[in-house]
């Protein structure tokens, strides 16, 4: 039986559940004994594109039998994906909802699907342990993804939907990277807003971009401010062993959100339609939770 090869496209190596996704790829591909590739496109949908359509019009046998990605822009590249349909090569778009997809599923010879966690779903979580954390509500310090990143805006319209009406919101916007969030961070405080905010808890769309703010308030000089910024309760999501839950543990965020990896369960599904000829669902979705529990969340 032909080994099938496969590449991953992923956004960035300096985010913590890219590195997972990386690993998740890697363990399942040994494990089903397939070849995996894996690219990053340094946050660049440019790259991306071009990386990716590079492998597709590479000769026949160098060629992938499937694209796995997480889409770095506003778009999942659509011209690319038809690309790769018209060359007979599997398509699995992750954590983002593309419109092609059904389209693409008629005309294609290979698989396409899509494989997500529940965006929304990880915003209500989140609106939930703000809930928590400030029972008599407050002001939070909100960092959010990209604009144009579905899963960023629809964090932060279930964030919105579950938080209750006396917690009010000020939006700073970062890169999915700590170091993004530490710019973003640095640059509000340099406005005079900043210095009347009264600010009760820092919450961020991701637990990289949460110690990223918690590092910008680090580097404040005025010893008062800083214990004041660090004393708040930080909150991410990822929630990965390594780093969100280790850092829960440790004190460093107050909660978190376990999104599991989904680039592995992308590449067994592939498996089941490329070696199996078993017809796949067009969107799968993974399981969030939250880290401590909803009930196990003490208010700060």
């Amino acid at each position: 039986m032909k080994k099938l090869r496969f590449l991953v496209s992923l956004t960035t190596n300096d985010n913590d559940y890219q590195i997972e996704q990386a690993l998740s790829a890697e363990q399942m591909a040994r494990r089903l004994g397939t070849e995996v590739q894996i690219v990053y496109a340094d946050n660049d949908a440019i790259t991306q594109s071009t990386q990716i359509l590079k492998a597709i019009q590479a000769a026949e046998d160098k060629r992938p039998d499937a694209v796995v990605f997480e889409p770095v822009g506003g778009t999942a590249l659509p011209q690319v994906a038809r690309a790769a349909a018209s060359a007979g090569i599997g398509w699995a778009v992750l954590n983002r909802d593309a419109a092609y997809i059904p389209e693409l599923r008629k005309s294609s010879s290979a698989p396409v699907f899509g494989v997500s966690s529940n965006h929304l779903e990880i915003g209500r979580i989140q609106g939930r342990q703000f809930a928590a954390l400030l029972p008599h509500g407050g002001a939070i310090l909100y960092i959010q993804g990209p604009a144009e990143n579905s899963a960023a805006k629809e964090r932060a319209l279930g964030m919105q939907e579950t938080k209750p009406s006396n917690i009010h919101v000020t939006v700073l916007r970062a890169q999915w990277t700590e170091e993004s969030a530490q710019r973003a961070l640095r640059s509000w405080l340099k406005l005079s807003t900043s210095q009347r905010a009264a600010v009760d808890l820092v919450g961020a769309q991701d637990d990289s971009m949460a110690v990223g703010a918690r590092k910008a308030f680090e580097e404040l000089t005025n010893e008062s401010e800083r214990e004041r910024w660090l004393k708040l309760p930080y909150t991410g999501c990822d929630g990965l062993p390594k780093t969100g839950q280790s850092w829960v543990r440790t004190g460093l965020l107050a909660a978190t959100i376990y999104v599991p990896p989904n680039t592995g369960q992308a590449i067994e599904m592939l498996v089941q339609a490329l070696q199996h000829r078993n017809p796949q669902p067009e969107r799968a979705l993974t399981v969030a939770v939250s880290i401590p529990s909803l009930a196990e969340l003490k208010p700060r």
